[in-house]
């Protein structure tokens, strides 16, 4: 396995605990195809019949026999530290932030404090909870019916200005398990009982958003509107997509424009559609999706420039933010129904199916390439594009990707066509052009990559399928990026996160000799020899698991006492466990839990612990149920705080 420093986030994987057996060794596989890629221009419409003829052509080589599918993102995990809120009060008492990857740039999350409230949305109710009285000040209601269950939502905070952000259900594989939910954002005024300023109703499905002081970027993606005619009876699948093909160069303009609908607070609603002068492209691009990139300032409101939207015909699903930049990537997606048709399809009767002792044909598996594409953000206002790029492999997550001295280093894993081998990659690009400067490859054969991180000039990267090796890379000079150390392991860190100077902690499993899972590891690494890391202290718990794999959100570190706070479900006991990590090793100090809750029928359960918050000398943990207070000293409870 190999690790890079930056900031990791947890391997999809990890979403159980239950252990997983890795495959048996075989003979060695070629190495994954590489294709030489770089830089890719991006080219501005010139009006509306621009973009009309340029999304049909493309749009029509992509669709197939069944329109154009649904792209389903592979499995990502699906997110530095604590730190005081500028301008806090003098009487704020010290408080933790959301974990976030870069300094500065804000992520959306489950709950929001800046020491003197804690602000939450549960059940479609938004609740501010004072923190000195420790008591639920004021509430309001954002959601009605079934919505309250199924919609999640996320907040971002600035002063009195809260943003809502219900991501709602784009999806169709979602809407098959829960009812259709609106991607919107709700901004709202929390001077006083809190009341609704606006709310913006974007056509398509939220990607993630980024805040850097007052000022939201909010990414979504669509897909055309374009309604394909039912296929007749006993048409091939080549006379399908022609069909399809002449169903899209019909489609008009508004097809590929998303809509935006923006409520007042005085509930007057205004609507819009994206304007063709603010839709670009790269040199090459599908036509199948479009990404939108919304600006709100929390502290102007909704102003007559609505959210200022831009767009660029491409597709997306992580985004990561500095305070200049806002990247959007597309990781290779598998596509159903398998059919991926690059040009028109002749009309040729469909060859014989292949007799039992004739081999199938193996379908045609797209190249693993992944798109990145960067927006300057530096200026109040719509952010401006400045470049697209692409590498080979996929990312794990936004923290494959990290922006420093003027580069971009991309942590990528590419897979051979037959899943029999892989191999991962770093690759470094130029931030204003995106072309390619330098890269360092062959980490971990065989393996994937499961955390990365990225510490000014230094890389640190997680790879694993029997054993973790964790490697250390020098990035200095971007041309000619080097592997410095490695360390071999058994288990993996899903999430690396910096302790200190010459530091990295890491949480993960412990895992047997063969790669089996055994149960949550919380792991102190010494890096400060870049060519020699080493272990020092380590704390297992037999089988159990931690969101903080997965969700870097999830994880505490109050760097000033080495105090640290994950949660853990082990053996259908859900909590929060404690910790103190110093320069030396990590220790247990104790668990959390909140009280056990009733439901009909005398079920009894343990609610899970999702988010914990670091406030004066108290430790704040919410979960479904409820918000409970902690004395960070002793553990001892001092208030429990119900959410339903």
């Amino acid at each position: 396995m190999k690790t890079l420093i930056r900031t990791a986030v947890t391997a999809a994987a990890l979403a159980t605990v239950t252990a997983a057996c890795t495959a048996t060794v075989e003979d060695p596989a070629p190495p994954p195809k590489k294709a030489p890629l770089g830089a890719v221009r991006l080219v501005s419409y010139t009006g509306c019949d621009d973009l009309l003829a340029g999304l049909r052509e493309q749009a029509a080589k992509n669709v197939t026999a069944y329109g154009f599918g649904h792209a389903t993102p592979m499995a990502r995990t699906v997110e530095d530290s604590a730190s005081m809120t500028p301008n806090a009060k003098a009487d704020t008492p010290e408080h933790s932030t959301t974990n976030v990857h870069e300094a500065g740039v804000d992520e959306p999350d489950l709950v929001k404090t800046d020491g003197n409230r804690v602000i939450t949305v549960t059940g479609g109710t938004l609740r501010v909870i004072d923190t000195a009285t420790r008591k639920v000040t004021s509430t309001l209601k954002l959601a009605e019916g079934d919505e309250r269950v199924f919609a999640p939502a996320d907040l971002l905070l600035s002063g009195n200005r809260a943003l809502v952000l219900f991501r709602g259900y784009g999806d169709v594989m979602y809407k098959t398990i829960a009812p259709p939910g609106d991607t919107r954002y709700v901004l709202v005024d929390l001077a006083g009982e809190p009341k609704v300023l606006g709310t913006v109703k974007p056509q398509g499905t939220y990607v993630d958003a980024r805040m850097v002081g007052s000022t939201v970027r909010i990414v979504t993606r669509n897909q055309p509107e374009i309604t394909f005619p039912q296929p007749k009876e006993g048409a091939s699948e080549a006379e399908q997509i022609k069909s399809n093909q002449a169903t899209v160069r019909k489609a008009p303009v508004d097809a590929w424009l998303p809509k935006i609908e923006i409520t007042d607070a005085a509930g007057s609603v205004r609507k819009d559609a994206l304007k063709c002068e603010r839709v670009s492209h790269p040199a090459d691009y599908t036509g199948t999706s479009l990404l939108t990139v919304h600006t709100l300032d929390l502290a102007q409101g909704l102003t007559t420039a609505g959210t200022d939207p831009i767009a660029l015909a491409a597709d997306g699903d992580i985004v990561y933010g500095t305070g200049a930049s806002l990247y959007v990537a597309s990781n290779p997606r598998w596509w159903w129904p398998m059919p991926m048709p690059i040009e028109d399809t002749p009309d040729v009767p469909p060859a014989d199916d292949p007799t039992p002792d004739e081999p199938r044909p193996t379908p045609t598996i797209p190249p693993e390439e992944t798109e990145i594409h960067r927006f300057d953000v530096a200026k109040p206002g719509p952010p401006a594009y400045v470049a697209s790029g692409k590498v080979n492999g996929r990312l794990l997550n936004q923290y494959s990707l990290s922006e420093h001295d003027g580069h971009l280093r991309v942590a990528t894993t590419l897979s051979s066509a037959d899943g029999r081998s892989s191999s991962s990659t770093v690759h470094v690009l130029k931030a204003d052009t995106m072309a390619k400067t330098g890269e360092v490859g062959g980490l971990g054969q065989g393996e994937r990559i499961y955390s990365v991180r990225f510490i000014g000039p230094i890389g640190y990267c997680v790879t694993f399928k029997q054993v973790d090796p964790l490697y250390t890379l020098d990035l200095r000079d971007p041309a000619a990026p080097k592997v410095t150390g490695e360390l071999k392991i058994t288990g993996y860190s899903a999430y690396l996160h910096p302790g200190g100077e010459g530091r990295l902690i890491g949480i993960g499993q412990e895992a047997s000799e063969k790669g089996r899972t055994l149960g949550t590891q919380v792991s102190l690494f010494d890096v400060s020899d870049p060519a020699s890391p080493r272990r020092l202290s380590q704390l297992f718990q037999k089988d159990s698991g931690s969101e903080a794999e997965w969700d870097p959100h999830a994880f505490l570190y109050w760097p000033k006492t080495g105090l640290s706070v994950i949660p853990l479900t082990q053996q259908n006991k859900s909590g929060a466990m404690v910790l103190k990590i110093d320069d030396s090793g990590v220790s247990k100090l104790g668990m959390i839990k909140h009280p056990t809750q009733k439901q009909p029928g005398d079920y009894v359960y343990q609610p899970g612990i999702q988010r914990s918050i670091l406030i004066g000398d108290s430790i704040w943990t919410l979960s479904q149920e409820g918000v409970q207070v902690n004395d960070a000293a002793t553990l001892a409870s001092q208030a429990w705080i119900p959410l339903r």
